[in-house]
């Protein structure tokens, strides 16, 4: 049988909005907390001064606070964090002027008024600064974030193309060699020169695409290279590989001629040249 109930040292803190309460119980057990008509009522079963036994206690708040308190037991203590209704600073926590024994302040989290608004204040800025940084950063994350995601993987891959051209000079492959040296050079000068050089260039979205109509290109075209230097021919890749081309290379150009390469074109002019001076009326 357990013993009669007992009342456990509590440590209060306060904020302008919220009500700390820590309970100075270990292995609590069946914890009930529940605020009605402004006072908090604990009841649980734990580890306390007096042994293990039945705790309990009530605390009427000098305002009126929200009716659903929020608990975190941790092995040494229960911790109760309760929302005032409004946010100001109490003078004390219970209605009644005279503090009962058994609660005492928790030192370890408390703060003077001034302290207080100073905390929150920081708080303040530190939410306006993360809405800030979070309005600035695009939702879909995956066409921003394509460069920084698989640069490595493309400065690999461009890097092998340029055996395309040795493979075209030695007839491993009937690709001619002319239209292999234009998309080979023509793609590293996108991703080497423009892309890799130029920073606000690597968070643009046409870098998804440009990499997209590059990759699902080469999905046909180097399988079909592969099956003929074995002399085996698939008529389906072989439709693919001859047909896949025709809707994808003029958007990749568009997108590498357009978007890219424009853009740094003009940009350079600029650099060169100067902005176009208006003519005086």
């Amino acid at each position: 049988m357990a013993g009669p109930s007992l009342r456990p040292h509590v440590h209060w803190a306060q904020r302008h909005r919220e009500l700390f309460l820590r309970v100075d119980l270990s292995d609590v057990r069946n914890p009930d907390i529940t605020i009605t008509d402004n006072v908090l009522h604990f009841r649980a079963q734990g580890h306390g001064a007096k042994g293990d036994n039945i705790y309990e206690f009530e605390i009427e708040f000098l305002e009126p606070v929200e009716p659903k308190p929020v608990c975190r037991m941790t092995q040494r203590q229960l911790n109760i964090t309760v929302q005032k209704k409004e946010s100001n600073w109490w003078e004390r926590l219970t209605k009644q002027e005279k503090r009962p024994l058994f609660l005492a302040p928790d030192f370890d989290r408390w703060l003077d008024e001034s302290d207080a608004e100073m905390e929150l204040k920081e708080k303040e800025e530190e939410k306006i600064n993360k809405m800030k940084i979070e309005s600035r950063v695009p939702k879909d994350h995956s066409f921003y974030d394509t460069f920084h995601t698989i640069s490595d993987m493309m400065y690999f891959c461009q890097t092998l193309a340029l055996m395309e051209i040795m493979n075209s000079l030695i007839g491993l492959v009937r690709s001619p060699l002319i239209p292999s040296v234009v998309q080979v050079f023509g793609r590293n000068f996108v991703l080497f020169v423009i892309l890799g050089t130029l920073e606000e260039m690597q968070s643009k979205p046409v870098v998804f695409f440009i990499f997209y109509f590059w990759s699902i290109t080469e999905l046909f075209r180097y399988p079909y290279y592969m099956l003929s230097c074995i002399g085996i021919e698939w008529k389906p890749l072989t439709w693919l590989r001859y047909t896949v081309w025709i809707p994808l290379y003029p958007l990749g150009a568009l997108a590498e001629g357009v978007f890219v390469n424009f853009r740094h074109l003009y940009k350079q002019r600029k650099q060169h040249l100067g902005p176009k001076k208006r003519k005086m009326k």
